[in-house]
Parts: structure tokens; C-alpha cells; sequence
């Protein structure tokens, strides 16, 4: 036996006995103010669980959401668009003299220093 049903057998024997003791209190006319429901032991909170009807739906809507997400992920993504246009022959050309020049002035100011 666990503590926790311990004390719920205790606190309920209190009641049991406190309300007793409230019955004896006013068959002597010494009863306080305070009637025998006010001595009651508070209510525990119920605990709400799902009902097995609510547990499949909440399964089958998380099935459903899994396999969209799955079926999205599957998906190839769309073939990109080239952005620019292919170089011809001659810009490359052009480029590629522009670029040794500026490699071969590079070369000259680093034996010049």
C-alpha cells in the first residue's frame, strides 16, 4: 500500500470522526457554529483522462497530420530556373584576358616592393 492511499483512508477516518464528534456536540447543546459538512474533508480534484472513443480520434488526427508531413517531405523540390543566361565564347574570352592583366599588375607591384 502506497502513502497516498494512506492518507486518503486517514483523512477520511478524521472525517468520520470529526463528524461524530459534531452529533455528540449537539445532542449536549454544546455544538460551535460550525455544522458537521463545514468539518467535511475537501474534495480531491478529479482526474480527466481521455475516453477510449476520444484516444482514437486524437490518434487517427495525429496519423493524418504525420502522413501529410511525410508525403510533404517526400516531395522533390522544383528543378531551380538557371538566373543567367550561359556565357558565349566571346565574354569568356574577354574575362579571362581582364583577369591576367590584373594578375600580371599584381605581379608587378609585388617585385617593384
Amino acid at each position: 500500500m502506497d502513502t497516498k492511499n494512506i492518507l486518503i483512508e486517514l483523512r477520511a477516518e478524521l472525517n468520520r470522526i470529526n463528524q461524530a464528534i459534531a452529533a455528540l456536540e449537539m445532542l449536549n447543546g454544546t455544538a460551535p457554529a460550525i455544522t458537521p459538512a463545514a468539518i467535511a474533508a475537501p474534495k480531491q480534484a478529479k482526474r480527466r483522462g481521455l475516453t477510449p472513443a476520444g484516444r482514437r480520434r486524437l490518434s487517427a488526427m495525429m496519423k493524418k497530420r504525420w502522413a501529410e508531413r511525410r508525403q510533404k517531405a517526400a516531395k522533390p523540390a522544383p528543378a531551380k530556373i538557371a538566373a543567367h543566361k550561359p556565357m558565349s565564347a566571346a565574354t569568356k574570352k574577354r574575362l579571362s584576358l581582364l583577369a591576367k592583366r590584373r594578375w600580371a599588375e599584381r605581379r608587378k607591384q609585388r617585385s617593384a616592393a
